[in-house]
């Protein structure tokens, strides 16, 4: 049980940091990412207004292969075409509480590729 306690400990603290960090950069928009066990959804905020601008998820459609690092990188390019669409260019990305690791590394990253810049 100590070590489950500690994993939560350890994912507040990386959240209070992450939100820390992303108070202070007012003059881009927000790429929030949220990754549940089976999907991963992004969507860019303008805190300003409140206002979601782009979204995109992995929800409902079908994924053929059980490699969810590659679902997320779709997610990531199609939040990137979107976001191009919008004429969104510079975002920062809110991981919450989770590691820059895995699915929200390929998400980014796919991003990236695509002319998203952070």
């Amino acid at each position: 049980m100590d070590n489950l306690k500690h994993k939560q400990a350890m994912a507040q603290r990386r959240g209070r940091r992450v939100k820390r960090s992303t108070m202070t950069k007012s003059d881009r928009l927000r790429l929030a990412v949220y990754i549940s066990n089976r999907n991963v959804t992004a969507q860019v905020i303008d805190d300003a207004s409140g206002k979601t601008l782009v979204f995109a998820t992995s929800v409902g459609k079908p994924s053929a292969d059980a490699n969810l690092t590659k679902v997320a990188a779709a997610v990531g390019t199609e939040i990137a075409q979107k976001c191009q669409a919008a004429k969104v260019k510079k975002v920062y990305l809110d991981r919450g509480s989770r590691k820059y690791h895995g699915r929200v590394k390929g998400l980014a990253d796919a991003a990236r590729e695509k002319g998203l810049e952070f």
